[in-house]
């Protein structure tokens, strides 16, 4: 006797074998298409009149078959082979599509790919272009100039026409619309696996410094040679829009190009340099920086006070309550723990970007760095914080509004100077934290950092500009090497003359040097400080 459950088991049976055997149907299927080089599996999108078609290349063949934007017929007579950018005049300002390359950017970007295991572009957009669009007699155009069929030749494989394979035959021309830099770093990535050498250009793609080896990306990032080859065939998202759509002019057609391109471009805005180390996750100093900024108490966020810190722009304005900005003390890490760890930064002469610290470095350096912050924050004008006082009225030079005490610790320049001479003085000049802080903290509580815009501060003419009556960036080494001077002094008596000499060249006005007391001297009577 059967059981009354057999039939349903049997249809379920049914029903698996045949979706296995549809499964195995729907894989040859895709298997005899893909394995075709003129074809590549695409879904179709639409968004507003937009239709395009998006799909995966490899790395290798993006960087055999498409091309920049600039190189499209429509910029043939006024585009420079050698920069690859449309040459700027009154026929083509209108019509330019993409911005100047930059070709500073390649060798960055290439090393990028080679050097970091979870490296990811972002998907490129392109115009995918056939032979007809720049033939006017074509016959796929009408007699009114208007495209009779859509330059994207797709062959749909479902009922709803949403997947199918896209004409990419050699035939077809495919320009990068989006991406451009991209392209430029796959292309330096292809030349470096063919050739073993990329050579570095400024931004006119005129080289400059020594050329980037297969040899040194091995050496310095213990790559595998066998893994580096297969980079050409790792994959790459890639977004067809068609050069002309069905119905439309090559007026018209442009027009609808040259908008995508814009608008995307208006969508992705440029990171600033403190946006940029927030997100860095393979430079150390700036990992260190980050950790400092949300975990020091002197910087971090505590309800009820203003924030310390301004995470986007590298200035810090007259009426800001911040203390410092995320970029100020990206630099201050570089300068203070590469005494600690100089192999974090590669070595310019080869332009090699840097690789993510290991753990337990970046433990030590946040430790380090930690340190350094403790005893900073107890100088005594960062303790004025704690007492309630806010940094504008520390920053402010007293002849503006509400005047301040114009003190170089509240400015970002003069906390990099201030870090760059401590880096040189504990780390070179081996003096302990404990030592070097005993010594500034008599020297802040006597007003040693404070109004920079007087002739009696050891800052006037060298990070305050009499003149402009303005803070001078420009002067940050010399008071770095100023601080090392009265920390620690020097045995060198040429150092010494030539210290005192830049003083004075920097306290000259109008052909007269101005001396501690306020009055014109002789540049050789301006002197030096004592040592503390």
């Amino acid at each position: 006797m059967s059981s009354p459950d057999k039939p349903k088991a049997d249809i379920a049976s049914q029903i698996l074998e045949q979706d296995s055997q549809d499964r195995q149907a729907l894989a040859l299927l895709l298997d005899r298409h893909l394995a075709r080089n003129d074809r590549l599996l695409v879904q179709k999108t639409q968004m507003g009149s937009t239709e395009a078609f998006i799909g995966s290349v490899t790395l290798e063949w993006l960087d055999s078959r498409v091309r920049f934007a600039s190189q499209l017929p429509l910029f043939r007579q006024k585009f420079d082979p050698q920069t690859d950018n449309v040459i700027r005049d009154e026929e083509t300002v209108d019509e330019i599509l993409q911005r100047p390359l930059d070709w500073s950017r390649q060798a960055p970007l290439t090393q990028y790919l080679a050097a970091r295991q979870a490296h990811k572009f972002p998907a490129v957009l392109v115009v995918h272009s056939p032979t007809w669009v720049d033939n006017p007699k074509a016959k796929e155009w009408d007699k009114q100039g208007r495209a009779r069929q859509s330059a994207a030749d797709f062959i749909p494989l479902d009922q709803s026409k949403t997947v199918g394979l896209l004409d990419i035959s050699p035939s077809v021309s495919i320009f990068a619309l989006d991406g451009q830099h991209r392209l430029m770093g796959v292309q330096g990535l292809m030349t470096l696996l063919k050739t073993g050498r990329l050579q570095r250009y400024n931004k006119n793609k005129k080289p400059v410094g020594s050329v980037i080896t297969i040899d040194d990306l091995i050496d310095e990032y213990q790559l595998d040679p066998a893994n580096l080859q297969r980079l050409a065939q790792e994959k790459i998202g890639i977004e067809f829009i068609p050069a002309v759509a069905k119905g439309e002019t090559r007026e018209a057609a442009r027009r609808r190009v040259r908008s995508i391109f814009v608008h995307v471009n208006l969508m992705a805005l440029r990171l600033s340099k403190g946006q940029l180390a927030l997100l860095n996750e393979n430079d150390g100093f700036s990992i260190v920086a980050r950790k400092i900024a949300v975990n020091h108490p002197l910087l971090k966020e505590v309800p009820g006070r203003n924030p310390r810190v301004n995470w986007d722009s590298a200035t810090v304005a007259a009426k800001s309550t911040v203390l410092t900005t995320l970029q100020a003390l990206n630099e201050m890490s570089q300068r203070y723990l590469d005494h600690q760890f100089p192999h974090w930064k590669p070595p310019e002469k080869k332009g090699l970007i840097p690789m993510r610290p290991d753990d337990e470095e970046l433990a030590a350096g946040i430790d380090s760095f930690n340190q350094f912050f403790d005893h900073l924050a107890s100088l005594p004008s960062y303790q004025r914080l704690e007492q309630g006082e806010e940094t504008p009225q520390l920053r402010r030079f007293s002849f503006e509004k509400n005047g301040g005490e114009g003190n170089i610790l509240f400015r970002p320049v003069g906390q990099i100077a201030f870090t760059q001479a401590l880096g040189i003085v504990v780390f070179q000049k081996k003096l302990s934290l404990k030592t070097v802080f005993k010594k500034l903290s008599k020297y802040d509580a006597a007003g040693g950092f404070s109004q920079m815009e007087t002739p009696q501060s050891l800052w006037y003419g060298v990070l305050f500009d009499p003149n402009k009556k303005r803070i001078m960036v420009s002067g940050r080494d010399l008071a770095a090497r100023l601080l090392i001077y009265i920390i620690a002094g020097t045995e060198d008596g040429m150092e010494k003359a030539e210290l005192r000499r830049e003083l004075a060249e920097a306290r000259t006005i109008e052909g007269k040097a101005v001396g501690f007391n306020g009055k014109f001297v002789k540049p050789r009577d301006v002197g030096l400080p004592p040592v503390l």
